[in-house]
């Protein structure tokens, strides 16, 4: 059974499989009518426009082609379902499809690249492929702190949209609620950059970044913050009360003056109970550079506690030391914090401290070393810092490690740390040269 139009507009029709040409109008697509197999009218006034209707009655705008001569294959595009597009849009279509043909270009080929794009170029599958492929492969140290940033910020804002939609705009938009807070700001910003470039870098984005002309916020001024001896008594004492995970982590970052995401992420197996050592890998290390970190036997203690509440006598050999669900490294840290917070105001007498991060216990220990006489040399070494001593040509032919110095320089740290009153001062301060007598 052929598709049934008025006779005028039949000039020919193909018996093999169905086909007749005419014009391709409104009238013309509504009196087509349904038979067992698909059927096609094409147009006469423009070659290859058509459109099929099936045995279920649906009518679909088509372009048919060759790529090449008479011998090559017949290739067809299907533009669209009539109703929602009208004879005339899809007529429009089917002429621009044709002149893509004339250039030697593949409506096809584009048609899938289109696909490509709305589907795996779309931002959430993206950002998928960009912690998988760039961030657990480039910054590894990091990985978990930028994905959460993207999740948080940027999905919300862009949703679906596929990476070559996104615009300088779209940017402005993810970035627009952290501009009153610099640091995370500026972070955020290095962050979309770095998706961008290297998407580029991937062939997946062609048409440029859309932050290629967008100005870096300026640098956030560098924090100063340092806890005095009352202070650091008072957030040691509250991480008591914090209980597990958190309260035995925020002590470990007050005894050994690591990167919070170091800590947190620490594995049973980089900790060596007979040598007091932690051996942080290069790849967890956000300067990718492998340290080693003696445990004083405050840290050891604070350790020993963890492996006790989980039914241990031994330290664990797999899994992580601080974990909720027992598969991943815990998180949360802001949260944590708040709940730290109100420890601290509550043994405060109700006065919360004055604005101050986990990251400044890191630069706490820093001015207590010191303060007990460590020499600069090693506390650069126990923090893992490339920059000062540790530059430059010193950094090339310097290798001593002050594995030794390191050790005392922590030992003497922590007893400090455990004899602050609640009214510190100078005289709670145990000097280096006490530990080593």
């Amino acid at each position: 059974m052929f598709p049934q139009v008025p006779a005028t507009v039949i000039a020919e029709i193909g018996a093999s499989n169905h086909m007749a040409s005419g014009n391709v109008t409104k009238g013309n697509v509504d009196a087509l009518q349904a038979g067992e197999r698909d059927a096609f009218l094409w147009d006469k006034r423009l070659p290859g426009f058509g459109v099929k209707i099936t045995p279920k009655g649906s009518r679909v705008y088509l372009y048919q082609y060759r790529m090449g001569g008479r011998g090559s294959k017949v290739r067809r595009y299907t533009i669209g379902k009539h109703g929602p597009l009208t004879p005339e849009a899809a007529r429009k279509e089917a002429q621009r499809l044709s002149l893509l043909v004339a250039q030697g270009e593949d409506p096809q080929s584009n048609k899938v690249q289109r696909q490509r794009v709305s589907v795996e170029l779309a931002f959430p599958a993206y950002l998928d492929h960009f912690v998988e492929h760039c961030l657990k492969v480039d910054w590894k140290a990091s990985a978990g702190e930028v994905e959460a940033m993207l999740r948080t910020y940027a999905l919300p804002v862009l949703k679906s949209k596929a990476l070559p939609d996104i615009t300088r705009a779209d940017v402005s938009a993810v970035l627009r609620p952290l501009r009153s807070k610099p640091a995370s700001h500026s972070k955020l910003f290095a962050i979309l950059r770095r998706l961008f470039r290297w998407a580029i870098s991937e062939g997946d984005l062609t048409t440029g970044s859309p932050m290629a002309d967008m100005e870096a916020p300026p640098p956030p001024p560098s924090r100063k913050r340092v806890l005095k001896d009352w202070e650091l008594r008072l957030v040691w004492d509250a991480a008591e009360g914090l209980g597990y995970p958190f309260g035995p982590m925020v002590r470990l970052l007050i005894l050994t003056g690591q990167r919070r995401n170091e800590v947190s992420g620490m594995p049973w197996k980089e900790l060596d109970h007979s040598e007091r050592l932690w051996s942080l890998p290069a790849e967890r290390a956000k300067n990718g550079e492998a340290t080693n970190v003696p445990l004083s036997p405050i840290a050891m203690d604070e350790l020993g506690r963890i492996a006790q509440s989980k039914g241990k006598t031994d330290w664990p050999r797999t899994g992580y030391v601080f974990t909720t669900t027992g598969k991943s490294p815990v998180s949360g840290y802001s949260r944590a914090k708040s709940r730290l917070d109100k420890l601290v105001a509550e043994a405060n007498k109700g006065q919360a401290l004055d604005d101050w991060t986990l990251h400044d216990l890191r630069r706490t220990l820093a001015t207590g070393m010191q303060r007990l006489g460590v020499r600069f040399e090693v506390t650069e070494a126990i923090l893992n810092h490339k920059s000062g001593s540790r530059s430059g040509v010193a950094g090339v032919y310097q290798l001593h490690e002050w594995a030794e110095e390191k050790r005392s320089a922590l030992d003497a740290w922590a007893q400090h740390v455990v004899a602050l009153g609640s009214a510190a001062d100078e005289t709670n301060v145990v000097h280096l040269a006490e530990v080593r007598g």
